[in-house]
């Protein structure tokens, strides 16, 4: 199918406007991810501070926000909006963000930005995420149960460590990647996701895919490994396992919430590009724990993808100023967007 239609910048911004909105700044990006870390040590030192079981709760939830907060600042890198140096980009999105997450750069930028040309069109290899809406009740509930039981997590990391072993086997025996698709392609081995939903894409079907998921694997434990030895070094081991269950818990419920939030029951690949993706307008809470660093500036980012995602809420108020609210897919609040897309019965 053809390409979603496109909007031309020109039609609602000055050229001053525009060029002021696409700027890519050398600190804000870095500064984003830096005040990401610097709170994920904060929620843990609280923690520890009120050292109190119960005070590990919203610890929790706090930090599955923050690590998809990471996962958000890795997506922004993914479209070269933290930094004007490629090369210094593409290190933040690859180390400093999506590392710490399982989230490989390189991966997620292919197949994000077919997102972007084929949004919830058959092309479109996010659409699984969004095709399922809306849903029953039950059905929402029985999803939201895996990820907080950790079920979504096993089943996700066991995937990728698997593919990634069988990447270590082929780098073992010196394949490189057009030999190794080969061998792998008459062996009839089977690459479908890696990483977390919504983060990473299909993986090539074959060998060489599975040696990019084992450097994805080899990032995110080095980081693992790094955030371990620091929370033995300063407090033992319950920062790092406070991490490690938001991690495995809350962060892939906010990452399921934002998914739902972004498409799920728009009137995507209609012919009106506004209509293309959904806006949220979040609370402070909301913001803290399922929409960091304005990923609920949905709409405005499908629109104009190359604006750095703290100019989004500028671009918001144009549009509106400018009357384009109508048009575009809007809700308050992420409570009404869970309403829009279960089902009665």
């Amino acid at each position: 199918m053809p390409a979603v239609a496109a909007v031309r910048p020109t039609d609602i911004f000055s050229a001053q406007e525009w060029r002021a909105l696409t700027h890519v700044s050398r600190w804000r990006g870095l500064a984003l991810i830096a005040h990401g870390w610097i709170c994920v040590a904060l929620i843990i030192a609280a923690t520890l501070w009120v050292g109190h079981w119960l005070a590990f709760i919203p610890a929790i939830f706090l930090l599955g926000g923050r690590q998809l907060g990471l996962a958000i600042l890795m997506h922004d890198a993914a479209h070269g909006c933290t930094h004007p140096n490629r090369r210094l980009n593409n290190f933040a999105g690859e180390w400093l963000t999506g590392a710490a997450v399982g989230s490989d750069l390189k991966s997620y930028r292919a197949y994000h930005l077919t997102h972007h040309r084929y949004t919830q069109q058959p092309e479109d290899p996010d659409l699984g995420l969004s095709k399922p809406f809306p849903t029953t009740a039950a059905s929402l509930w029985r999803k939201v149960l895996r990820d907080m039981t950790g079920q979504t997590f096993f089943k996700q990391r066991m995937a990728q460590f698997g593919i990634a072993i069988i990447g270590l086997k082929a780098m073992l025996r010196g394949e490189g990647g057009e030999t190794a698709a080969k061998k792998d392609a008459t062996a009839g081995t089977p690459f479908n996701r890696q990483g977390a939903a919504g983060i990473n894409g299909p993986a090539e079907a074959s060998a060489a895919g599975a040696m990019a998921v084992t450097k994805t694997v080899g990032r995110f434990l080095v980081v693992q490994a790094i955030l371990l030895a620091l929370s033995l070094a300063l407090w033992g081991w319950t920062p790092f396992l406070l991490w490690l269950a938001a991690l495995a818990t809350t962060f892939q419920l906010a990452l399921r919430i934002r998914n739902i939030a972004e498409h799920a029951c728009t009137t995507t690949g209609s012919a009106d590009p506004f209509t293309h993706a959904r806006t949220t307008l979040a609370s402070w809470t909301e913001r803290a724990l399922v929409a960091p660093y304005y990923v609920n500036f949905h709409a405005e980012h499908h629109l104009f993808m190359g604006v750095p995602c703290y100019n989004l809420p500028r671009v918001h108020q144009l549009l509106i100023d400018r009357g384009y609210g109508e048009r575009m897919t809007l809700a308050d609040g992420y409570a009404q967007v869970m309403r829009r897309v279960v089902t009665a019965h």
